[in-house]
C-alpha cells in the first residue's frame, strides 16, 4: 500500500443560501474542483434551517464552509446581503468549522446558462440551479486558494517557472518496504461510491514509464484516509476507462480551455 498522509486534506463545502432553497457543493478529496450535490428546501423555521445545514456540512466530513454572499453588480450590499449573514452567523454559532465568506455575483446566471447548454427543462431547473450556482461559488474559492499557495511559493523562491502547476501536484508516495518515489496527481473521480486517484512517475526513466498511469483506491475516514492498491483486475478496466472517460470530458470543458 502506498499512502502520504500530507496529500490528503479536508474537503470544502458550500452552500448558496437563499429565502426558499440552498444549494450544496463539495469538492473533490484534493480539493481540485467542485461537485454540485443536493439542493436544500428551506422550512419556515429559521433555527431547523441553520441545524438541518450545520448538519450536511458535519456528514460530509468537511474542514470548511464556504458560502456565497449576495451583493449588487456594483459591489454595494443589499436587504438580500443583509438576510444571508444572520443566516451565516447563526450558521456559524452552531458549527465549530470555519466559514469563508465568498462574492457569489453572476452566480446564479452562469447556473441558469449551464442549465440551458445542458437541456435541462424549464420545470425541472429548480431542483438543480442552486446546487451548481454553490459548485460555481466553491470552485470561485478553491482557484483562490491556489492563487495564494502559488503566491506562497514563490517567496519560498522555489523555480516556479520551471514546474508551474505541477508544483503542487507532485507528491512523495511510500510503499510497504519503505521505498519512497515521486508521483505527478493526474485525477481522482468517484466511481460507483468509491475514490480513485490516478497518478503518474514525476521523474519516468523510460518511455513506458511516461505512458504509465498508477491508480488506487481512496479508503477510510479523516486523518485515517489511505491510497489502496487494486487487486481486481475487472474493477480496475473499469475503473480506468471511466477515468479516460471522465478526462476526455474535461479536455473538452470550458474550463479545460481555460487553463491552457
Amino acid at each position: 500500500m502506498w499512502y502520504n498522509d500530507n496529500m490528503i486534506t479536508k474537503r470544502a463545502i458550500a452552500f448558496d443560501i437563499g429565502d426558499k432553497r440552498i444549494g450544496v457543493a463539495v469538492s473533490d478529496p484534493f480539493n481540485e474542483y467542485a461537485m454540485p450535490c443536493e439542493t436544500y428546501f428551506r422550512t419556515r423555521n429559521f433555527g431547523a434551517d441553520v441545524r438541518a445545514i450545520a448538519k450536511i456540512a458535519e456528514e460530509k466530513g468537511v474542514g470548511v464552509i464556504v458560502c456565497g454572499l449576495p451583493v449588487s453588480t456594483d459591489g454595494t450590499e443589499s436587504e438580500q446581503t443583509e438576510k444571508t449573514r444572520r443566516f451565516i452567523e447563526a450558521l456559524q454559532r452552531a458549527t465549530a468549522l470555519p466559514i469563508i465568506l465568498e462574492d457569489e455575483r453572476f452566480t446564479t446566471a452562469e447556473a441558469r446558462e449551464t442549465q440551458m447548454i445542458g437541456g435541462v427543462k424549464r420545470d425541472r431547473r429548480k431542483q438543480t440551479i442552486d446546487s451548481i450556482a454553490a459548485s460555481f461559488i466553491l470552485e470561485s474559492y478553491l482557484k483562490r486558494m491556489k492563487n495564494q499557495e502559488k503566491e506562497k511559493i514563490m517567496k519560498d523562491e522555489l523555480k516556479t517557472e520551471e514546474l508551474g502547476d505541477e508544483l503542487e501536484r507532485i507528491i512523495e508516495l511510500e510503499d510497504e518496504d519503505g521505498n519512497t518515489e515521486k508521483f505527478l496527481h493526474i485525477g481522482t473521480i468517484e466511481y460507483r461510491g468509491e475514490w480513485y486517484c490516478f497518478f503518474q512517475k514525476a521523474e519516468p526513466e523510460t518511455e513506458e514509464e511516461e505512458d504509465e498511469v498508477v491508480m488506487f483506491r481512496l479508503e477510510g475516514e479523516g486523518d485515517d484516509k489511505r491510497l489502496a492498491t487494486l487487486e481486481d483486475e475487472q474493477l480496475m478496466d473499469e475503473v480506468f476507462a471511466e477515468f479516460c472517460h471522465q478526462y476526455e470530458d474535461f479536455e473538452n470543458s470550458e474550463e479545460a480551455m481555460e487553463l491552457e
